[in-house]
């Protein structure tokens, strides 16, 4: 009998913010990934990266311009060094939690690269902030590199576009480690965004919303479960309204009628509903849950959390 599948999608919660963060962050996380490893399930893990990828194209950019001979780093090459220290931490920690269960599977990061349009109507509008708060000074002179700013506080931000995934340069690659039965991590930071240009992958200065890549993989990887993780245990409706109500179980037509009502915030839940919505859409005895990290193992159940089927 074959197994079933199951990706799972880690939020900031799942991995903190800095190094020592990160570090605590991920045993307990690798506690909730065995969880399902021990059930017999075939895992392939995604997460997010924000808080990685503004530390890293700082540090990258702030050394290249204090010494000489040192260039910054594309969005692209930062996104690829969050998924290499992401993975590793996560990996070890995932590896370890399974060796004291007596379950001895290698676990895998793969670098992943992810195709973008680059004519995606969210290439025309960055709404991404990255990397720290610059001066008015510094922030003209990201405009004249044709980088784009937004005003924050009493300085400014660079943003930058969350086109759509198209395709998973290295599914087959995920494929046949989820085949064989290894628990993978990939597409961390919902992918290094590329542009395909004849033989060549290049580079593109954006970053790809986590949870759209992970439905794109569940659906690609023909999942049986989506499960997205994040900072709370139920989305809701009406939220922070005093008519605010938790959805528990319900059904793709009333995850679309919430959507075009416009319940979900366009950083925060949308996402999330929209890639449930379509890998639910394009299989039959799917099942997609969101819920917080703590609550993992209670969702995974359907004992709580926001199921939808």
């Amino acid at each position: 009998m074959a197994k079933k599948r199951l990706v799972l999608a880690l939020g900031h919660d799942a991995l903190g913010t800095n190094l020592p963060e990160q570090k605590t962050a991920v045993t307990k996380t690798a506690k909730a990934i065995a969880d399902f490893i021990q059930d017999g399930w075939q895992v392939v893990i995604t997460h997010g990266n924000t808080p990685q990828l503004g530390m890293i194209h700082t540090a990258l950019n702030e050394f290249a311009k204090n010494h000489e001979g040192y260039t910054p780093a594309p969005m692209s090459v930062c996104s690829a060094m969050s998924q290499g220290y992401i993975g590793y931490d996560l990996q070890n920690a995932l590896r370890s939690e399974l060796i004291k269960r007596g379950i001895y599977k290698a676990v895998s990061t793969i670098l992943t690269q992810v195709t973008v349009d680059p004519y995606d109507e969210s290439s025309y509008t960055p709404m991404k902030v990255v990397g720290r708060v610059m001066n008015a000074e510094e922030a003209k002179e990201e405009e004249a590199k044709g980088n784009f700013v937004v005003k924050e506080g009493d300085g400014y931000r660079r943003i930058v576009a969350a086109p759509k995934p198209v395709a998973i340069v290295e599914i087959d690659a995920i494929r046949a480690l989820a085949d064989a039965d290894q628990p993978v991590i990939a597409a961390g930071g919902g992918g290094i965004p590329v542009l395909p240009q004849n033989e060549e992958l290049k580079g593109a200065s954006a970053v790809i919303e986590k949870d759209l890549t992970s439905g794109l993989m569940a659906e690609m990887l023909n999942a049986d479960m989506l499960m997205i993780l994040t900072s709370v245990e139920n989305v809701s409706i009406n939220y922070g309204t005093p008519d605010e109500k938790p959805l528990e179980h319900i059904t793709v037509a009333d995850a679309k009628k919430y959507i075009a009502e416009g319940q979900f915030g366009e950083n925060s839940m949308l996402p999330k509903m929209e890639a449930a919505v379509s890998f639910l859409e394009k299989g039959i005895g799917r099942t997609a849950v969101i819920t917080s990290i703590d609550s993992a193992l209670a969702g995974f159940q359907g004992k709580t959390g926001t199921i939808i089927e």
